[in-house]
């Protein structure tokens, strides 16, 4: 994978100032940057998947190495992270441009991990904020995505835009209308989804933000699309963020919401290939279309059904899993509340097939590794598991 665009000088020492606001400050000392040996606790994790069969990963960015070791160093004394392998898909054949990674994430907000969400067998202390970050964080540097899209995201602008942005990454971030995150105590805002990219391997065109309806009425559920060409091929990817209604009694909203997005897709891809005011043949190399989020659905929602058969001709990564490749994960969440236990699968990377291909998909820890509390807790930061996959490029005819 290649390594993302990374402007030096004074980047780093924004970026530690950033991470030590509101939490324990870390020594910028020689003997820290250079630290050989991490604690027996918490092994330090490869930049990116070396499990993968494909082509030989780049040496990580320098500023990238200085956040490892910082993370490293906050997070001293917690269990290690989940060991996950990235699987490879398919018959091994790349397409032009090289892979794209996607990282889809709901995070969890701060003010209802602390609050509403009320996870009962979690430690208060495994929520701390001046940790969780870094957890968070190691995790999106463990695996270098092009693209990373993420939800419940309440410290955008505090943390993850400036620390990305520092990284090579463009954002963009759109808060829900009325987020359950304002009515806790000391938030840090309204939750929403957030679109990052990597700006060596994109080039933003165009981004759009889109509060969902259903039925002609507006909802507080989001997304984020955004159009990007790839610098390597020229090529062009609409990327979506959503996060759908949560809760048991809402799969109708949650239908109504899907479809509702699914329409300003086709449009936006039609605008695409036919741009309003101008006459002739359409475009003739259709964009590609990448859409992640949590849609708070399992596969035999209606929600779901609808982006199977849409006529974007959408499918779901992570079937690529299944042995027989038609099946959903077992779970991407596992959490308990004072309701009971939850393990749902209820995330999903969509994919365009008839232009993207599926590479390599992240594998899922068993729940052995989650433990008996499940989540989040020590070693995980969010009730949600990231999903991570490569694609690239089918040729085009």
């Amino acid at each position: 994978m290649e390594t993302m665009g990374c402007p030096m000088g004074g980047g780093a020492t924004r970026l530690y100032s950033t991470l030590g606001g509101g939490g324990r400050s870390l020594p910028l000392t020689p003997a820290h940057l250079a630290r050989q040996n991490p604690p027996p606790e918490r092994e330090p994790q490869p930049s990116s998947c070396k499990d993968s069969q494909g082509p030989p990963q780049l040496d990580p960015d320098p500023l990238e190495q200085q956040l490892l070791r910082e993370c490293e160093e906050a997070l001293r004394g917690r269990p290690p992270r989940f060991h996950r392998h990235l699987v490879p898909c398919g018959d091994g054949q790349r397409g032009p441009g090289g892979p794209i990674r996607v990282l889809q994430w709901n995070i969890l907000a701060q003010a209802l991990g602390e609050g509403a969400d009320c996870f009962v067998r979690c430690p208060p202390e495994a929520l701390s904020w001046p940790e969780r970050k870094y957890l968070i964080l190691e995790e999106i540097l463990t695996y270098r995505p092009h693209i990373l899209c993420l939800q419940e995201v309440d410290h955008y602008h505090d943390t993850f835009q400036p620390v990305l942005r520092s990284l090579g990454y463009g954002g963009h971030f759109f808060p829900k209308p009325c987020s359950p995150c304002l009515v806790v105590h000391g938030n840090n805002g309204p939750d929403g989804c957030a679109l990052f990219f990597d700006q060596s391997r994109f080039e933003l065109l165009e981004s759009v933000s889109v509060r969902l309806s259903a039925l002609l009425i507006p909802t507080n559920q989001i997304a984020v699309v955004t159009k990007l060409r790839c610098r390597a091929t020229a090529r062009c990817v609409f990327v979506a963020v959503t996060h759908l209604k949560a809760r048991s009694g809402w799969e109708r909203l949650r239908g109504a919401q899907g479809s509702d997005l699914l329409a300003h897709l086709q449009t936006l891809l039609h605008d695409h290939r036919h741009p309003p005011g101008t006459t002739g043949p359409p475009d003739a190399a259709a964009p590609s279309l990448i859409v992640c989020g949590d849609f708070n659905a399992e596969p035999s929602e209606d929600v779901y059904q609808r982006f199977a058969s849409s006529p974007l001709r959408l499918d779901s990564a992570y079937k690529k899993l299944s042995r027989d490749g038609a099946t959903e994960p077992p779970f991407t969440t596992w959490k308990i509340r004072p309701s009971g236990e939850c393990c749902s699968t209820l995330d999903y990377i969509w994919y365009g097939r008839d232009s993207l291909q599926v590479d390599a998909v992240l594998d899922l820890p068993t729940e052995e590794q989650i433990g008996p509390d499940r989540l989040p807790s020590f070693h995980y930061p969010s009730d949600h598991l990231s999903l991570i996959c490569d694609f690239s490029f089918k040729e085009e005819r």
